[in-house]
Parts: C-alpha cells; structure tokens; sequence
C-alpha cells in the first residue's frame, strides 16, 4: 500500500538559477514554520547558505474528472505554495524535536525507544535540518461533489 502524504518541492536559489528537489517535510503550526532535512553537504545546503530566498509548493492529485469535450476534462486537486526564508537549524534541541515531527507524521504508527532507536547526536551531526519562516502563501483547490462521476 502506498503512503498517501504529500511530499514537497523546495525550491533555492544559486548564482541566479532556480533549483527544485522534492522533501518529505512537516508543518508546525505553532512556530509557523516548515522543517525539512538533508544529508550536512549537497547543493540544498550550499544554495541555502547562499541565498536564504525560497518557496515550498505541496500538492495533491484526486480523482479524475471526466467530460464529454476535451476542454471539460479536469482533475481533482489541493495545493499550497510558500514564500519565506530558509536557514539551516544550529540548536541540536531544535533540529531533534523536528526531526521527531518528521517522525511523527510519516512513521506515527512507530515510537522512539520502542519500535526504532531514538535519535543520537552522531545523527544529527550527518543530518542538515532546515527551518523555512513562513512569510506569506497561496493556495488553490478544486473538489467536486462525492456523487460527481469520476
């Protein structure tokens, strides 16, 4: 079975070209904010401290939606787009809890020191978190009645 969460595109910035990779990522709420982690070295990580500029786009596909003209074929969908600030997270505290959000939201069904081994600072220290401050969104959606013939 396939895990149905959406993933996310990040895109950065370096010497003026655009760059997007696709993250698993988590939304918290409370600092406004989305985290999201790499490997410590690699192009996300060099265009981040180079250029703190982003925007994070997350979509859904639904159903299909079918129509007697071509024109009149469409598609189910939900999608969001950020525009903010991205920084790599220094505070070993700050980049294990969203680490732990990552967790939480991909793997809930799992718990640290039970079903897998918690978090260690040798981890961390292989890991680059990163925290985009949220400064303004977009979002768009389209859904059809539940009876609606697709």
């Amino acid at each position: 079975m396939l895990h149905r969460a959406p993933m996310g595109a990040l895109a950065t910035v370096s010497d003026g070209q655009p760059f997007i990779n696709s993250n698993l990522f988590v939304f918290d709420e409370a600092a406004n904010a989305i985290y999201m982690h790499t490997a410590q070295a690699g192009r996300t990580r060099s265009n981040v401290e180079g250029d703190r500029r982003c925007c994070f786009s997350i979509s859904e596909m639904g159903r299909l939606l079918p129509a007697d003209t071509a024109l009149g074929m469409s598609v189910e969908y939900a999608g969001v787009t950020v525009f903010g600030t991205i920084t790599v997270v220094a505070s070993a505290e700050e980049q294990e809890r969203a680490l732990y959000l990552l967790l939480a939201k991909y793997f809930g069904h799992l718990r640290p020191g039970e079903d897998y081994a918690p978090i260690v600072p040798e981890e961390l220290a292989r890991t680059a978190v990163y925290r985009i401050a949220i400064e303004e969104w977009s979002g768009k959606r389209k859904e059809e009645a539940a009876d609606f013939p697709g």
